[in-house]
């Protein structure tokens, strides 16, 4: 996955449940423009941050990031 599609993926996530970039940065304790740059793709999140993202969202870091889980 690349950093774009990551941050595809967060916006997809936060504009689901009608979030603006603020209401997203309050609970993280980030700025807006904070959270702009992980949606852009130009920063990607610490696994602390994605982990309070997916909190917040009520699903799994592998349901935030993507990542297809199951046996091998």
């Amino acid at each position: 996955m690349t950093e774009k599609e990551l941050g595809n993926r967060l916006r997809m996530y936060r504009t689901a449940r009608r979030m603006t970039q603020v209401d997203l940065a309050k609970p993280l304790n980030m700025t807006r423009q904070t959270v702009s740059t992980y949606e852009t793709g130009s920063r990607i999140p610490d696994i602390y941050t994605l982990w309070a993202m997916a909190d917040i969202y009520n699903i799994t870091i592998d349901e935030l990031i993507g990542r297809k889980t199951g046996h091998h």
